[in-house]
């Protein structure tokens, strides 16, 4: 687990707000407000003045701070702002669901060709290098075993659940992970014999699952607190004879596999290495094999508008990631390899009520949060990243696919 340490030292931006000219901060407030006027929710300045056509309400505590923030850093400053405590709401999934469905909107036209001056670039450092994808995936994975258990439930799977009904209970969630992940194995065809790989461990359910099938599987992480714990419970399954867990990158696996595996791990592969990352699975597949990834996407032109800007979640959540959308996986593997998408599969509604489990859950533990060391700000920090990643899938500007890869047969 990362040291604790003080708040200063954690959370420099948060504790020492943003220096910002008077111009730019009413730049800022004018445009925010100007957006907020339009959009059923109710933004309430320092506890007098409300904005907005009704709905949600979005409590603005310290609008000073809050416009300023915005001004420097644009919606970094706007989730800072949250972390700092300066707005809040008793229903956060409303308020970001609300601004989701109006992003295109929020800004006026003439000025988003302006992006470039408020919207950061993703640092050097965090590119899906072999020395940069094990930083980016330290940052989150490895924080705490203790922390992630607090809130998923006994799979200890990290991504996206498969329902039979709405709303979900939280006694129904391993059920629907195990579903998850049985249609993704289903899917790649894995059965008694078959050798498998799996590019992304998480805590070894997938696998396990797979062992329990009858295959045999290489699995590779680059986290080390998901390796420990992941060999752990599959030893505890009875499966270590079946099951290679490795500390390793997905461009250093070698050898041919009948399937290939992968839960949500693309998002954190960055364009730059796509083709990589492509090339890599079908250097890996044997002769007749099949690929099933799970992946969360975004639309086609909303990726193109964002994929050079850095965000929130890159900064304080995932570094260096970016979520494809199904064209561009399609062009990639085109141009870069004999893949081809056979089967796609979207169940983004089924991504919110999962992602509404675990926030309601996390909420719960919090003092369980404190005991592990976290302090309030990182508390605030993800009840905003889990908020914000359930407003995505609710609006549909976030959905998750499963999809089926193969070679072309002529290739």
């Amino acid at each position: 687990m990362h040291a604790p340490g003080t708040g200063a030292e954690r959370w420099p931006d948060i504790v020492r707000p943003p220096r910002a000219s008077r111009l730019r901060t009413a730049v800022a407030e004018r445009i925010v407000r100007g957006a907020l006027a339009g959009l059923p929710i109710r933004a309430r300045l320092a506890g007098r003045e409300d904005i907005g056509l009704g709905g949600p309400l979005m409590d603005i505590r310290d609008p000073g701070t809050f416009f300023r923030r915005i001004g420097v850093n644009g919606l970094i400053g706007f989730g800072e702002s949250y972390m700092a405590g300066e707005w809040d709401s008793p229903d956060p999934v409303g308020v970001l669901t609300v601004l989701a469905d109006h992003v295109a909107t929020l800004i006026p036209r003439p000025l988003q060709r302006l992006r470039g001056l408020w919207a950061g670039r993703h640092p050097v450092e965090h590119l899906g290098t072999p020395e940069g994808a094990l930083d980016n995936i330290s940052h989150h994975y490895d924080l705490s075993n203790e922390l992630f258990a607090l809130f998923l439930d006994e799979t200890l799977s990290y991504s996206s659940a498969v329902f039979r009904s709405f709303p979900a209970e939280p006694a129904a969630l391993p059920a629907a992970q195990h579903r998850k992940i049985d249609r993704l194995l289903d899917l790649a065809g894995v059965g008694v014999g078959t050798e498998l790989l799996e590019i992304g461990t998480g805590w070894g359910e997938l696998a396990i699952r797979a062992a329990a099938r009858g295959a045999r599987v290489v699995s590779v992480t680059l986290s080390r607190e998901q390796r420990d714990l992941a060999r752990a419970r599959i030893r505890e399954a009875g499966y270590e004879d079946r099951v290679d867990v490795r500390l390793c990158d997905y461009r250093q696996v070698d050898g041919e596999f009948d399937a290939v595996v992968s839960v949500e791990m693309i998002e954190a592969v960055g364009a730059e290495f796509w083709p990589v990352y492509f090339r890599t699975l079908e250097q890996r597949l044997a002769p007749g094999g099949r690929i099933a990834l799970q992946a969360i996407t975004m639309p086609d032109d909303r990726m193109r508008a964002s994929r050079a800007t850095f965000t929130w979640i890159h900064k304080y959540i995932f570094p260096g990631g970016l979520l494809p959308s199904v064209e561009a996986i399609e062009q990639v593997t085109t141009a870069h390899t004999a893949l081809r998408v056979d089967r796609c599969d979207d169940f983004g509604t089924h991504y919110a009520e999962t992602l509404r489990l675990w926030r309601e859950r996390f909420a719960e533990r919090t003092a369980e949060v404190d005991a592990l060391g976290f302090d309030e700000t990182f508390r605030r920090m993800w009840t905003f990243y889990l908020a914000y990643s359930e407003a995505g899938f609710r609006s549909g500007y976030l959905h998750v696919q499963q999809l089926l890869l193969t070679r072309l047969e002529s290739a």
